[in-house]
């Protein structure tokens, strides 16, 4: 089978580990309960930002965000090389900026995930991912994101929606739990 996988938030727990940058830049003690009651994608407005002030904040931290110690969910390494394993083929696609898919690329496979180079997708906006996601005619698909989900309901793809807060509102087979998980 082929299989799709947004990276952020999907396999990798960034919004968290961003909340724990902001928490140490900003010198603001906010507790994580806030991180976890957030209806948007966003997470500036636990830390007092306006949607500008957030947006100019997570452009200067991109770097540290993507890049640090940003922890993948628990059992998602292992659950995707797992499917590795059994042979099926594995697509990463991701809308993080052009500017960093070589350096993503090559930090995912750095994790343990198992990375084909022409298998993997980034720099482009949610309606050219979700034409990709389509071109690729995949088998399964997982992302955490509702605006990008809700257009690949009428495919014959199967959706997995990786579970957040800000994603109560839509109905797919839900991921909980990477290490409990069974296609």
């Amino acid at each position: 089978m082929k299989i799709g996988f947004d990276i952020d938030d999907t396999l990798i727990n960034l919004r968290e580990h961003a909340f724990q940058i902001y928490k140490k830049k900003l010198g603001k003690n906010v507790g994580i309960e806030h991180f976890h009651q957030l209806k948007r994608v966003e997470i500036h407005e636990v830390f007092g930002l306006d949607d500008i002030e957030g947006k100019k904040m997570w452009n200067s931290l991109l770097e540290e965000i993507y890049f640090t110690n940003c922890p993948a969910f628990d059992g998602a390494i292992e659950f995707v090389n797992e499917l590795y394993r059994q042979g099926h083929s594995i697509f990463y696609i991701t809308s993080r900026p052009k500017k960093y898919c070589e350096k993503t690329r090559q930090w995912m496979k750095e994790k343990g995930f198992p990375v084909i180079d022409n298998q993997f997708y980034c720099g482009m906006e949610d309606g050219e991912k979700i034409d990709i996601i389509k071109q690729l005619d995949l088998d399964i698909y997982f992302d955490d994101k509702p605006a990008v989900l809700s257009t690949l309901k009428n495919t014959k793809t199967k959706i997995y929606i990786k579970d957040q807060s800000y994603n109560q509102g839509i109905s797919y087979p839900r991921v909980f739990d990477w290490m409990k998980f069974q296609i």
